[in-house]
């Protein structure tokens, strides 16, 4: 009888299939951004830093953001001061750790309103198309003639230097540039099935826009939020090194280079050596990790010839893959240079 229930239970187990847990889209997105990302997982640490490093400024940092030590004036980098002081005695090591929540505002805020014009042009632009995606066009075109450092500078001497007037500034720039990636992802989506079946049934340009097209041109919108942050942070240390960013006494990095930096070059390097470096290293990290966001979120780079190779392993091995319409196309090709029917 012990034997029968045994054998019961064996062929119980044997014949259950057991389905893998489902990994969450967040994992799933981790795991390959490691393995096939290594310097975007690099960059989105550095950008992980930051994070930590702005909000936790207070407990960090050893001294005050404009604590003076006049004694210790243009002193090097020691066990007191981990990277030296400037002219007035000020800790280098604070300063730049309260510059990097500068920089986090400056980078949530302005690539936040980037973002949110991008869109809102695109989307208007690319879907109603007709004489309002050509006026709007034709008022990009001119905004695209001229540099945009001197549209910065322009707009910048007009409001006055100040953080919020940086932000909003930045944003929108950027966001007029972007634009033109939204809009081509919209007219691409416009042209289908599904959108005609929306308008055919009733449904409003606004319904059809925010359920319809919005959701389907999310992963541009992503990738715009990733990519422009390290260039909206770099246009801020441009302003702020030429004057037009944020004032004194707060610690910019490009404040930092513009004057102390320059003006004691020779005589204390340090000045300028690590707020470059600090720069150098958050705008490379958000590049990389943007970069590294675009490739695995965008669906035009997702079939290539390297995931096609992957799928050949897979089949080899007797694995059922479903294949992309460009891995498709490639295999055809395949089968048609080696002479197959």
């Amino acid at each position: 009888m012990v034997n029968d229930n045994a054998s019961s239970h064996t062929d119980l187990l044997i014949g259950t299939t057991v389905e893998p847990k489902k990994r969450s889209p967040l994992v799933l997105f981790l795991t390959r951004l490691f393995k096939q990302k290594p310097l975007g997982a690099i960059g989105g640490i550095i950008v992980l830093l930051l994070l930590l490093v702005s909000v936790s400024a207070d407990l960090i940092a050893p001294y005050g953001v404009n604590d003076v030590h006049p004694i210790d004036r243009l002193a090097g980098p020691s066990a007191t001061y981990l990277l030296g002081t400037d002219q007035l005695g000020r800790d280098l090591l604070s300063r730049i750790i309260y510059g990097a929540r500068i920089s986090l505002y400056v980078g949530l805020g302005g690539t936040a309103i980037c973002t949110t014009v991008a869109a809102l042009i695109g989307l208007i632009s690319g879907y109603f198309g007709g004489k309002i995606d050509i006026i709007i066009q034709r008022f990009i075109d001119a905004f695209l003639c001229f540099p945009q450092l001197f549209f910065m500078l322009a707009v910048m001497a007009l409001l006055g230097p100040g953080l919020i007037q940086v932000i909003v500034v930045l944003g929108l720039l950027n966001g007029i540039f972007y634009s033109r990636v939204v809009r081509g992802a919209v007219i691409s989506i416009r042209q289908n099935i599904y959108i005609e079946a929306a308008r055919v049934t009733g449904c409003s340009p606004q319904r059809t826009i925010a359920r319809h097209v919005l959701p389907n041109v999310m992963a541009p919108i992503i990738i715009i939020f990733t990519v422009s942050s390290g260039y909206i942070i770099l246009g801020e240390a441009t302003l702020s090194f030429l004057g037009f960013g944020v004032p004194p006494p707060a610690p910019s990095w490009g404040g930092m280079l513009s004057g102390a930096g320059r003006t004691y070059m020779y005589q204390a390097p340090w000045i300028a050596l690590w707020p470059g470096l600090a720069l150098t290293a958050i705008v490379y990290g958000l590049n990389m990790f943007g970069d590294a966001v675009r490739d695995l979120l965008d669906p035009r780079l997702r079939g290539g010839a390297g995931s096609y190779r992957k799928a050949l392993k897979r089949v080899a091995a007797g694995q059922e893959v479903k294949l992309s319409w460009i891995q498709r196309l490639l295999r055809v090709i395949t089968h048609t240079a080696n002479g197959d029917e």
